[in-house]
C-alpha cells in the first residue's frame, strides 16, 4: 500500500510537522513514566486503528523492555490483571478522551479522579496533552494511509 501523502517530501508538512513533533520530544521529557507514555499511545491507537503508530509504539515498548504478554492486553486492559492501578487508570482516560463523541461527557468526573489518585497535575498535564497527540498523529497516518511495518526503533528520535 502507498500513502496518499508523503510527509516527508512535503514542504509544508516539513514547516507543519516540525514544530507538531516537538511537542512529542517533550512529552517524551515529561515526569509521565515511559511505560504508562507507551501503553496509552497504543491504546489510543488501537481505539483509533492506526497501524502505523501500533507498529512504532509496541516496537519502542519492546525495545524499553514492555513484556509480549502486556503489550498483547493493552487491547483487554480492564479484564487483563498484569497492569498497575496508576496504568488501568491511565488507560482508561485515554479511551475516553479518545472516545468523546462517544459520551456526552467526554472524560467523566469518576475517570479523572482515579488518575488523579495516581499522577500529580505535571503527570496529567502531559497525559492530557498525550491523548491528544496521538489522536492527532492516528488522524494524520490514517487519512493518509501510511503504511505500517517497517519502523525502526528510534527511527524518530
Amino acid at each position: 500500500m502507498d500513502a496518499r501523502l508523503n510527509y516527508f517530501a512535503s514542504p509544508m508538512a516539513g514547516k507543519a510537522l516540525k514544530y507538531f513533533m516537538s511537542a512529542g520530544k517533550a512529552l517524551k521529557e515529561s515526569p509521565l513514566p515511559v511505560v504508562t507514555q507507551e501503553l496509552v499511545a497504543l491504546r489510543v491507537s488501537q481505539v483509533n486503528g492506526c497501524a502505523v503508530c501500533l507498529d512504532m509504539h509496541t516496537k519502542e515498548a519492546a525495545a524499553a523492555g514492555e513484556s509480549a504478554v502486556r503489550l498483547g492486553l493493552v487491547a483487554a486492559w480492564r479484564e487483563a490483571t498484569v497492569f498497575t492501578e496508576a496504568e488501568r487508570a491511565a488507560l482508561e482516560l485515554a479511551e475516553q478522551g479518545t472516545r468523546v463523541a462517544d459520551a456526552a461527557d467526554g472524560v467523566s468526573d469518576e475517570v479523572w479522579a482515579r488518575a488523579a489518585e495516581h499522577y500529580d497535575e505535571e503527570q496529567l498535564t502531559a497525559l492530557v496533552i498525550l491523548v491528544s497527540f496521538m489522536n492527532t498523529v492516528n488522524r494524520l497516518n490514517i487519512i493518509t494511509r501510511q503504511p505500517a511495518g517497517d519502523y525502526k526503533v528510534g527511527q524518530f528520535h
